[in-house]
């Protein structure tokens, strides 16, 4: 079963300096219907403008994930890290027994355009802890790139969870696949351009929920960027 998620039923608030649309029940806005899928609990598109950002705040018990998509996010925590981050990086936050940070744009001139993702852990009261992995564009170029997962691997960040995230880029025409194994479920969200999910046309923002399908197929339609959650 596939239940699309259009990009303009989220939920948005802009703040003049932060653009945000919400996939999920956020902040201010509230959604019964929208309180995460499975283990996975945010995914928030933010737009920041240069040299404003989100002061020190607290976190716990949540596996942080952002993604930049252009620009830089810079980053500051507690544990003493402080990093940059831009395209073609994953960076994990394990908030566990409790981290303070803080994010901004790292950039005084330009804007950064970012997703970050909250995925509820398997465990609480684990420590914190920190990641931030790097890859090659071509990682990702008509085939799934996993960014993060319960399981280490080469270029692979570990999550608190038993959820596999991807992402693919695909030129126009360009197919690919992803099977389930059983009792696993799928959220699909396209971060630019549009693709066919097992017929379902999708745009920019929008994203699908896939439950008892045994595998999920995608062309684009156009060029695209597509980020899949593999959910217990």
């Amino acid at each position: 079963m596939l239940q699309i998620r259009r990009s303009e039923e989220r939920g948005h608030a802009n703040h003049g300096w932060l653009d945000s649309h919400h996939t999920f029940s956020f902040a201010g806005y509230y959604d019964p219907k929208h309180m995460g899928f499975r283990s996975l609990r945010v995914i928030n598109e933010d737009r920041v403008a240069p040299g404003r950002g989100f002061g020190a705040h607290p976190h716990r018990d949540m596996e942080i994930l952002s993604y930049v998509l252009e620009g830089k996010l810079a980053h500051t925590d507690s544990m003493g890290h402080e990093e940059v981050l831009g395209p073609n990086e994953i960076q994990r936050m394990s908030a566990g027994t409790g981290v303070v940070h803080s994010e901004y744009n790292g950039s005084k001139t330009e804007p950064v355009h970012f997703l970050q993702i909250w995925i509820e852990p398997a465990k609480d009261g684990v420590p914190a802890t920190y990641e931030q992995l790097a890859f090659a564009p071509e990682e990702k170029r008509g085939q799934w790139k996993q960014l993060a997962g319960p399981l280490k691997a080469p270029g692979v960040s570990i999550i608190n969870q038993d959820a596999k995230v991807y992402v693919s880029e695909l030129g126009e025409g360009e197919e690919i696949d992803h099977a389930f194994a059983p009792e696993r479920y799928g959220w699909l969200h396209v971060i630019r351009g549009g693709v066919t999910v097992n017929g379902k046309a999708l745009k920019t923002g929008d994203a699908v929920a896939i439950s008892k399908e045994p595998s999920i197929s995608i062309k684009a339609d156009e060029a695209s960027e597509v980020l899949l959650f593999d959910l217990a």
